[in-house]
């Protein structure tokens, strides 16, 4: 009887087929034909059965699934090791966007995802999920790298490298997904990138495109404490049912992080058939915390696990990250039991294919399967020795022991990757020298950024403008028993535009003085009956001041920029680090006078246990400054000083 004719044979490995019975084959072979799964079982029983055009000697090697990266950033590869040790919001807004604005482009998007392909396949990485900007060029480096991926393009409310508003965003998914939808390598998805990065107009538009087109909707849920905490405080609810009651879950969502998610929203995400992606590295580096998977798990939740991009991790490797998983949730949580090896392994395969939407694709060895498959040496000096007892050592070995580097072989739809630890579609070493020509070029523009306090200012704040060059002061010390309706008075003068406010000053002092000073200030405005009515944050940069002396004033001379605050103080004290820090609290009564028809600020200030009067003005004009400076000297005349 003759055999059957198939393309590849793979043959003598430790088969795990991660299938819905977990079926293990100590000596088992995977029959592959075009880019699918025909026969999964015993060596002697598919060597009678087949014949194959190769046939690949798995030998001391254990046959998977390929490993399911669920939630990366591909072509921040090219951003690892960029800005380490920092706060979230100091990392991101600081430095990725700033330099993903700068640099961020098409063939940004095309080098930097093959270098990720290439380090994903190294690491037995068959499929992942990705969001990110230009999602084509993610899928072109894709499908010349051979893999498979499930491709989010992002949709923010502000704009981003590849659009100037989430409209603009929006027709380029529509687009992307149209050109893509049926490609048997990319499943193109929705990515709106967070709930505290959307609005509700925004999430409908998103859930609307993706069922249109039947695809994933991929978005970040619950990475932090503070975005629960915002969420509640902005939306009287935490982050879950805010998506809820947007609607988000009508479509098939992938939830990455979801580290501080509350059991009924656990709950709530079960029912929606919602997929978890796990980074616990990411959330570990950025102090995100760690997720409770077991208890997801448990609640009937499919969880895969991701690396996040390498700018936050810093790399791709899913063994690592595997290793990790189970680790955590036994340290954490203070029990051993929990997260056992087969679970994690499942999580990095199969229940990632569920968490991404794509098990009838892949996940496992099953006929009818695409073959993705990672073949894994398992004779090394720090896998041995092994014991076969118990047929289900084999997880504890790939999780516990096993490392990238011991990943032989890479298939994706039938076709070899790499094969004896050579890459197959990729030209490793020009990858390698197109990276470090942009590293180049971003290290260029940081260490100017860095040594310009206005433009690393510019580089987080886009509102940033310039006041008035020249500022007119004068200064003196008062009794505490005086009111600022009583000067206002004695001067003959009428008050507008009153206030009384408490203001907390800080002062960040470089070493270099030319750089000038940041005052970081809060405001709180109070009634008359002295109740909180707002509160208000601006930054100010005082460039060096030119001072010139009049009688009883001083005219300063300086550049000088002012902006909203929209970052907390630990924020710009972590991204300026000032040589030091000044802080001054002051009682404020202000208000605005008209003298000769010109404008003044008039502020009664109770610094400590003193009370001093301001008097300033601000002009552009030299001319303007010199006049107004006589005219302050008036003023302090007018009131005994």
């Amino acid at each position: 009887m003759s055999k059957e004719i198939v393309d590849i044979l793979l043959t003598n490995g430790y088969l795990v087929t991660m299938n819905s019975q977990m079926a293990l084959y100590p000596n088992g072979s995977v029959a592959i034909k075009d880019n699918v799964i025909v026969a999964v079982g015993a060596t002697a029983d598919l060597e009678a059965t087949y014949e194959a055009n190769t046939v690949i000697d798995c030998q001391n090697c254990i046959i998977s699934p390929g490993l399911i990266n669920a939630h990366t950033h591909a072509a921040m590869n090219l951003l690892r090791g960029l800005a380490d040790d920092l706060r979230l919001d100091v990392w991101l807004y600081g430095y990725m966007m700033p330099v993903e604005r700068e640099f961020v482009d098409h063939g940004f998007c095309y080098t930097g995802s093959l270098l990720a392909c290439a380090e994903m396949i190294r690491s037995g990485v068959t499929t992942f999920c990705d969001m990110y900007y230009n999602e084509a060029e993610v899928a072109r480096a894709t499908v010349k790298a051979g893999m498979r991926g499930v491709l989010g393009q992002t949709i923010l409310i502000f704009p981003s490298p590849d659009a100037t508003s989430y409209d603009e965003s929006l027709e380029y998914c529509r687009n992307f997904i149209k050109e893509w939808h049926h490609h048997p390598l990319i499943i193109p998805a929705v990515a709106p990138h967070a709930p505290y990065t959307s609005t509700p107009d925004m999430l409908e538009a998103c859930v609307a495109l993706a069922t249109e087109f039947d695809v994933p909707l991929h978005t970040h849920i619950a990475e932090t404490a503070l975005e629960q905490e915002n969420s509640t405080a902005q939306h009287g609810t935490t982050v879950v049912p805010w998506l809820e009651k947007n609607n988000l879950f009508k479509a098939k969502v992938i939830a990455a992080h979801c580290v501080h998610l509350e059991e009924s929203e656990m709950r709530t995400m079960q029912l929606a058939n919602a997929g978890v992606a796990h980074c616990p590295s990411s959330n570990l580096k950025l102090a995100s915390g760690v997720a409770p998977i077991q208890k997801m798990i448990d609640l009937g939740l499919h969880v895969g696990i991701g690396t996040d991009g390498a700018a936050s991790n810093n790399d791709l490797d899913m063994f690592e990250e595997t290793r990790l998983a189970a680790f955590l949730q036994k340290g954490i949580f203070h029990d051993p039991t929990m997260l056992p090896a087969k679970k994690a392994w499942a999580a990095a395969t199969i229940e990632g294919a569920r968490a991404l939407h794509i098990d009838q694709l892949t996940g496992s060895l099953e006929v009818g399967k695409r073959a993705d498959i990672a073949i894994i040496t398992a004779n090394h000096t720090h896998q041995w020795p092994h014991f076969t007892r118990d047929a289900e050592g084999v997880y504890a070995r790939l999780v516990y022991a096993t490392k990238a580097t011991d990943v032989r072989d890479v298939l994706v739809d039938g076709k070899l990757l790499m094969r004896n630890r050579k890459l197959l579609t990729l030209d490793e070493p020009r990858l390698l020298k197109d990276a470090e020509k942009i590293s180049k070029r971003i290290d260029a523009f940081l260490t100017a950024r860095e040594g310009n306090i206005l433009s690393k200012l510019l580089a987080i704040t886009a509102d940033f403008v310039p006041q008035e060059t020249f500022e007119i002061q004068a200064k003196v010390e008062l009794p505490q028993t005086t009111s600022l309706a009583t000067i206002v008075a004695n001067l003959g003068l009428e008050m507008f535009r009153a206030s009384i406010r408490d203001q907390y000053d800080t002062y960040f002092i470089f070493a270099d003085k030319e750089a000038g000073r940041l005052r970081y200030r809060e405001d709180e405005i109070k009634n008359e009956h002295g109740e909180l009515k707002e509160t208000f944050y601006t930054m100010t940069l005082m460039g060096p001041a030119v001072e010139k002396d009049f009688a009883n004033s001083i005219v300063l001379t300086r550049a000088r920029y002012m902006a909203s605050a929209r970052h907390s103080l630990r924020f710009y004290r972590e991204y300026f680090h000032p040589k030091t820090v000044q802080e001054i609290i002051k009682h404020r009564q202000r208000c605005h006078v008209r003298y000769h028809d010109t404008e003044f600020s008039l502020n009664l200030d109770q610094i400590a246990d003193k009370t001093y009067l301001e008097i300033k003005s601000r002009t552009w004009s030299a001319k303007d400054a010199t006049h107004k400076a006589e005219l302050i000297g008036e003023l302090l005349k007018g009131i005994g000083k």
